[in-house]
């Protein structure tokens, strides 16, 4: 406790068997497995063969390591939990072997269940502690989620330095005792203690910095005679003095730019290492080239304070790969995100020969991934991607918070223009299907398969309402005997032109409104049109009856409610207590994050819906509250 109160402190969970999350740690399949084929080689230092490997891990890393390893003519076995039966990883592997329940400690971290494994330390759900009065409290409910998410709640003091940099170097080690540095990421910008947006090169970084960060993180690997791929980190202050902070002793989620500025297949060479080759290159073989970024998208809610989201990928379009574009993922259109593990769809990776260009080209690529179904953040990294300090490279681990407002501004009324592409949209695809309809009935005058809006010696006005946020909009459309429409939002009036296209599996609407053209994206389902265009994304309801819309999902009046789906880990509250606004009511535990429900109110505890070790999904009433008749009155 002493410790606590002389300075500020960092309480990190040391996570030595994170599974879930492991980029790529590879083993040779258990020995218990070895009957499915007995001619099976295991990879050790004396340079055998390898032509199989476990890859104990999942999503998109999975996915990105066999790629690798078919490449190279390696069979691949996957592990997966009973969620993960149908994922893209499972798929892909030659041979994959189920490892139990859901939840990861009963599958993914279970070293009864996988073996042979080598331990792993790293920094994670962070607790920052400013005095002695804080620390117990925090201790405490880092140890609950290191223990929920990594089966290991020990924890680690680490001195707190404020508003840094986070710089990382990639090593490599092979066993002839060779070691070498490929540059430094610049990992910084980070909500929940976790990494957004990561570049390589690190910006505004002199060569002889450079230099000495690769050389320092190289004799850190020397020191421990490393071989394989490890990743050394740094925290860096104003003035590029740089502290060591722990090595990740495993290739990290954001190995991709290291790649793309070095020209390497990282994976690739950790098996030829693992193999007992020398590391492929020397370090004066080994150059920089231009610059990458890495943009994580993640299923979240930027706007309720990133909260974790889970659900189906009802809609999945991504920009072309190429050689200067790389998407990694471990899942498909209609596949769902899992409650049970972190919430990352994909990484979306581009190259260019200069930061700006790349900065520019992730971007153009941000616009292009478009996905329905869930929250994504995707919004959020364009508005991250275009500030001008990010721009400018001035990042460091508080970017987030001290730019907040720009970064996630107040939504504002969609343009009018966005709203009458909204609505012809909404026309177009009512058409399609009458025209659908038409045929077949095989009866072209049928008075049920037509929507053209036609009247004889007059037109046709037709009234539609939308709802743009929490406003409803009015448009008053008129149907044009030349196909095209007058639509009137207040006192504007737009002339507006256009049909449906498809390319591949999407739909565009390609449209005029008052003479400008346009190409958009359209997505319409159930009762959202989605349009998705270079200048961003938008949403837009069709109002529903109240006699048709379901139960409010708000929960019970003055109660509380699951923000997502999740376990109930501690439960502070019984029938008949009485609480103020704020008292903690229970603590969840969903997506590898900890999560307190607070009372919204001063009032009392009628009932209380679940105890500790159930699981509430999302939206369900957690408690039913009574409000006192005082705060009653005021509410009203």
């Amino acid at each position: 406790m002493a410790a606590a109160s002389a300075a500020s402190v960092l309480l990190v969970a040391a996570e030595r068997n994170r599974w879930q999350r492991l980029p790529s740690l590879l083993l040779p399949p258990p020995r218990r497995w070895a009957w499915k084929q007995r001619t099976m080689k295991y990879a050790t230092a004396t340079g055998r063969n390898i032509t199989k490997i476990l890859i104990a891990n999942r999503g998109e890393i999975a996915c990105r390591v066999m790629r690798t390893a078919k490449k190279m003519g390696i069979q691949s076995v996957a592990v997966y939990s009973e969620a993960d039966r149908n994922s893209m990883h499972v798929d892909m592997a030659n041979e994959a072997y189920s490892i139990g329940p859901a939840p990861s400690q009963q599958s993914y971290l279970s070293m009864e269940k996988i073996i042979q494994v080598a331990k792993i330390s790293t920094a994670q759900g962070m607790r920052i502690v400013r005095s002695e009065k804080e620390f117990e409290e925090h201790l405490k409910s880092a140890r609950r989620e290191a223990k929920k998410s990594f089966n290991d709640d020990a924890m680690l003091i680490e001195k707190f330095v404020d508003t840094p940099r986070h710089v990382e170097v990639q090593v490599f080690g092979d066993h002839h005792g060779n070691a070498v540095y490929l540059f430094e990421r610049d990992c910084s910008v980070q909500r929940r203690h976790q990494k957004v947006i990561e570049e390589a090169p690190a910006p505004g970084i002199k060569t002889e910095v450079r230099k000495k960060l690769g050389e320092a993180a190289v004799r850190a690997a020397k020191a421990v005679n490393y071989v394989g791929a490890g990743t050394v980190e740094f925290i860096m202050d104003s003035k590029h003095n740089f502290y060591f902070m722990e090595m990740n002793t495993r290739l990290q989620v954001e190995h991709p730019v290291t790649e793309m500025i070095t020209g390497t297949d990282l994976v690739e060479w950790q098996l030829r290492i693992a193999a007992g080759e020398k590391i492929p290159l020397r370090q004066e073989e080994i150059t920089l080239q231009g610059h990458a970024f890495e943009a994580r998208i993640y299923a979240e809610d930027p706007n309720n304070n990133f909260m974790p989201g889970a659900g189906p990928l009802v809609h999945l379009s991504t920009p072309r790969a190429d050689l200067s574009t790389r998407i990694d993922t471990g899942v498909r259109q209609g596949d769902e995100v899992s409650v049970h593990y972190d919430p990352m769809i994909a990484k979306l990776v581009v190259w260019a020969a200069d930061r700006q260009a790349a900065l520019t080209k992730l971007r153009y690529s941000l616009r292009q991934y478009n996905i329905v179904g869930l929250h994504t953040n995707i919004d959020f990294l364009l508005s991250l991607s275009g500030h001008p300090e990010f721009e400018a490279g001035n990042v460091h681990t508080d970017f987030i918070p001290q730019h907040h407002r720009e970064l996630l501004p107040i939504r504002k009324a969609a343009a009018k223009e966005l709203l009458c592409q909204a609505a012809l949209g909404l026309l177009l695809k009512e058409k399609a299907m009458t025209d659908a309809f038409k045929l077949q009935t095989q009866d072209q005058f049928s008075p049920f398969s037509s929507s053209n809006g036609r009247r004889l010696n007059m037109f046709y006005t037709r009234n539609i309402t939308l709802r743009d946020g929490k406003n409803n909009v009015a448009i008053a459309v008129t149907y044009n005997h030349d196909g095209s429409y007058i639509m009137q939002i207040e006192d504007k009036i737009f002339q507006v032109l256009g049909d449906l296209c498809s390319e591949g599996d999407c739909t565009y609407l390609k449209c005029s409104v008052n003479g400008v053209a346009s190409k958009t994206k359209l997505i319409i389902l159930e009762n959202t049109i989605y349009l998705f265009s270079m200048e961003g994304s938008i949403e837009i309801d069709i109002p529903v009856p109240k006699y048709l819309s379901s139960v409010s999902s708000e929960g019970t009046p003055g109660g509380a409610i699951a923000p997502m789906t999740g376990t109930i880990e501690k439960v502070f509250v019984k029938a008949g207590d009485k609480v103020k606004a704020g008292d903690s009511l229970m603590v969840m535990i969903a997506m590898k994050m900890e999560h307190t429900i607070k009372a919204p109110k001063k009032g009392t505890i009628k009932k209380v819906f679940y105890g500790e070790g159930s699981q509430a999904n999302r939206h369900a009433p957690l408690v039913e509250f009574e409000e006192e008749a005082s705060d009653k009155r005021e509410s009203e």
